[in-house]
């Protein structure tokens, strides 16, 4: 039983003191978790937008940030290698001749590599013979075929000078990679014909310092990524929890506990949605309690009219047996009214017992009393108490043996094959069959057999029961079909006024309802109608559980109807 819930502090929840059922914590457990796992779930997509966007916006500022501080570094450490080289140059340079020997320009290579900056030095020039002099600190690294063809080609190109450009050799600088480790090559002529220099800078400390850095930004990458994640669980906890409970008190309100509530809290658009689905569902209480309210008086008012009707039906009926008796010596002016008094009697009758049976199943106290019944000797009762004999044919192997209610049995026998004379013409064809069922239902039927302490013949029984009944007539109107079971459905609107009540093929589909079966109707392409009852062999278990329900309460309706008949 699920108790109303009151406004007050805390957040959005449902009251739930159910200790097991649909709402049980397991149940609610296994949603959540189904929850979380379907890729179309409102969670796991705030997550992933969550994390696209932030792994976006890291990878964008990690990217740019490493941009920034690869160009500044490098900036920073080529600048500062590229000045000290054209001092070094200038100084170094400034006392030797203007064609040294080579001892001397030697001496001058070692002294400009001698400075802070670490580089390794290669003059070039003419000496005093008119050789060519080449001296270099580091012969495995920079030696003249190591200098880039363009590098040289722009060191040694003379450029005219003006005002814009006031000297004719300039310093030229190129960054390359040897053997995977990157360097800074750089080279430069001394103006007025001094000799001309290269020096070579490694930059694998600038490279380990980037990389240190991008592994560095890749961990605050992963780290923002693994917080957008949690933050976005949080985030959506927080809005799809009230979301989740709606949904849950929702199923509540559909599985029929129109009394489920939501505690509202807060001004926002949540708590507004939970004000609107308690004042939807007590709305939906209250018109539910009147239509319920009008259905059981509509119910009572039947039964209590039926009930009335019986006593001075019962002395009608006597009355009207005792004229037909004597209609042979009576006037003949008089017996066709006694003849039609007897008729009306007797579908009077008809009618208030039809009514009562349809009261008493809708007032759910139709009860089952079960019998091992001989399908055709019980269609072929049906058949020759009603003198049908000559009118029917039955295809029907003796020995199927169901548990049914016999007489709920002969109701639903009586009206189909009565409805295939009266509509569809002789001669109307019955056949019995039955149909095995599949492993698994097997497997249920047996299990439901051991748990109730079934013995194995009614084990045995487990299957279908199949009975057509065919006629030979013009078949039934498209437009009919879907409302042939309806109760008082007539399908001539000029003709309202018949032999029938319009309330056998109902009762006849409710005595199949509560023997856990069904009926269909169809037309055939030969022609004819067919209308096809289908049982289960054994509805020992619908009777256990019909009387399981009576022993937790009867229902209003049926004090109702104690009460009426109590007073006579």
């Amino acid at each position: 039983m699920r108790g109303r819930t009151e406004d007050g502090g805390g957040e959005e929840a449902i009251e739930d003191t159910a200790a097991a059922g649909p709402g049980s914590r397991p149940t609610r457990l296994l949603r959540r978790a189904s929850g979380l796992l379907r890729w179309t779930s409102l969670r796991l997509r705030l997550v992933v937008v969550f994390a696209l966007v932030a792994l976006t916006a890291a990878v964008s500022a990690s990217g740019i940030a490493y941009w920034l501080n690869r160009n500044t570094v490098l900036d920073r450490t080529q600048n500062a290698v590229l000045k000290d080289f054209r001092k070094s140059l200038e100084d170094s340079t400034r006392s030797l001749p203007p064609r040294p020997r080579c001892t001397e320009l030697q001496d001058a290579a070692r002294q400009m590599a001698g400075g802070p900056q670490n580089y390794a030095v290669l003059l070039i020039a003419t000496d005093r013979e008119g050789k060519p002099c080449a001296a270099t600190t580091d012969k495995d690294l920079l030696t003249l075929a190591r200098v880039p063809t363009a590098l040289r080609k722009a060191v040694n190109e003379v450029r005219p000078v003006d005002e814009s450009n006031p000297y004719a050799h300039h310093l030229y600088w190129q960054r390359q990679e040897v053997g995977d480790v990157p360097y800074l090559v750089a080279g430069a002529k001394v103006i007025g014909g001094g000799p001309t220099g290269y020096m070579i800078k490694s930059l694998a400390t600038e490279r380990q310092d980037l990389n240190s850095l991008a592994w560095s930004l890749g961990i605050a990458t992963a780290l923002a990524l693994v917080g957008s994640a949690l933050l976005a669980q949080a985030a959506a906890t927080t809005v799809l929890r009230p979301v989740q409970r709606l949904g849950y008190a929702a199923r509540q309100l559909g599985e029929g506990r129109l009394d489920t509530r939501l505690r509202v809290t807060g001004t926002d658009e949540l708590a507004d949605l939970s004000r609107t689905f308690n004042r939807t569902a007590e709305r939906l209480e209250q018109r539910v309690e009147e239509l319920s309210g009008r259905e059981a008086a509509s119910r009572r008012f039947v039964a209590d009219m039926s009930h009335e009707l019986r006593t001075p039906l019962t002395a009608i009926t006597a009355v009207s047996e005792v004229l037909e008796e004597e209609a042979d010596s009576l006037d003949p002016m008089i017996a066709p009214a006694v003849q039609l008094v007897v008729s009306e009697t007797r579908r009077l009758n008809d009618l208030v017992e039809n009514l009562m049976e349809v009261t008493r199943f809708d007032a759910g106290t139709a009860r089952l009393v079960l019998d091992d019944v001989d399908v055709a000797d019980q269609v072929t009762a049906c058949i020759d108490a009603r003198a049908w004999l000559d009118a029917v044919d039955l295809d029907a192997d003796r020995g199927i043996v169901a548990r049914l209610d016999p007489r709920r049995l002969d109701v639903i026998l009586a009206n189909l094959i009565g409805n295939a004379l009266k509509h569809g013409g002789s001669p109307v064809r019955v056949s019995v069959r039955t149909e095995e069922p599949s492993a698994e239902e097997a497997a249920v039927a047996e299990g439901a057999a051991e748990a109730q302490g079934a013995s194995e013949e009614a084990g045995a029984r487990a299957g279908e029961l199949v009975i057509r009944v065919q006629d030979n007539g013009p078949g039934i109107p498209e437009e009919v079909l879907p409302h042939v079971f309806d109760r008082f459905y007539k399908a001539s609107a000029s003709r309202p006024r018949s032999e029938g009540s319009g309330l056998g093929l109902s009762i006849a589909m409710e005595n199949a309802h509560i023997h856990g079966g069904q009926i269909t109707a169809a037309n055939l392409p030969e022609g004819g109608a067919v209308f096809t009852l289908r049982l289960p062999r054994d509805a020992s278990r619908l009777a256990d559980d019909g009387r399981a329900e009576r022993r937790e309460g009867r229902t209003d309706d049926d004090a109702a109807e104690q009460g009426t008949e109590g007073e006579r």
